[in-house]
Parts: structure tokens; sequence; C-alpha cells
């Protein structure tokens, strides 16, 4: 798939599930009045900047958010997803388990954290749409329970 598109379109985020060995690395969002699910679990990621592609905008906010900067060649699956507010992209890429000891946490969102796929699909307090997509990634690959 072609995760280069053409900053031209209607892409307006994306998000990044980011394994770190076999766990999800996540970020605990602030827990503010306003803010779409506040103190839900999230992926890094976030909205567009500019001119940049969908790969670029993954990898900036993870860089931004986690202070890992992720090799485009760790990238194993991309899809787009149509949404009102234009195009989300859902990045997946695999890192070793010691790249952990890189994090920098930046300053959004309260903490982050390891959880497996399990624990991240079936958290009350995970994102629904990011839980979905992610378990969609699973099946493709063949390991969805």
């Amino acid at each position: 798939m072609q995760i280069d598109a053409d900053p031209q379109n209607n892409f307006a985020g994306a998000k990044l599930a980011l394994y770190l060995g076999r766990e999800l690395a996540v970020i605990l969002r602030d827990d503010v009045p306003g803010l779409e699910y506040p103190g839900y679990w999230d992926l890094p990621g976030g909205g567009r900047e500019n001119d940049e592609t969908p790969v670029a905008c993954a990898l900036r906010e993870c860089r931004e958010e986690l202070g890992l900067c992720v090799p485009r060649k760790r990238i194993v699956w991309a899809r787009p997803f149509s949404e009102p507010e234009g195009t989300k992209w859902f990045f997946v890429a695999e890192m070793p388990a010691a790249a952990v000891d890189d994090i920098r946490f930046g300053d959004e969102g309260q903490r982050w954290a390891l959880m497996g796929d399990r624990e991240y699909l079936g958290h009350p307090k995970a994102i629904p749409a990011f839980q979905e997509r992610l378990k969609l990634w699973l099946e493709l690959r063949g390991s969805a329970d």
C-alpha cells in the first residue's frame, strides 16, 4: 500500500499501533473537559500539520508523544479510514522490545504504558475505533482471538 499519499487529498490525521516487542505502546489521554475520550487509552498519533504525508504525520506524532524515532521500514501495515472530518490513516509498526528504554514521554497525556493485544482490545477505556482497527489488523495477520 502507498503510505506517502498525495498531501493535497482529504487526509486529516494518523495513528500508529506501535509494537515494542509483543506489546503495544499506549498513552492515557488527559482527563479534561471538552477533550474527546478523556481518560481513555490512546495510540500515538494526531492531526496533520501543513503538507505532511500520512506516514510523516504518524511518525512525527510518535516522536513528539513518546520520543521514539520509528524508521519507516518498521511499518508493517497501513490503511486509510474515511471519517466525516477527512481520511484518517492507521499504521502498525514493530520495534524491538528494547526500544522501550528509549521512550521519553512528551507533554500530551497523563502517562504511557505497554499493553498486550487482548488487554487493549478488551479494555473498557480504550478508544473504540482504534480497538476495531487493531482487531482488523490482527485478523488479517491471522492472530486474532
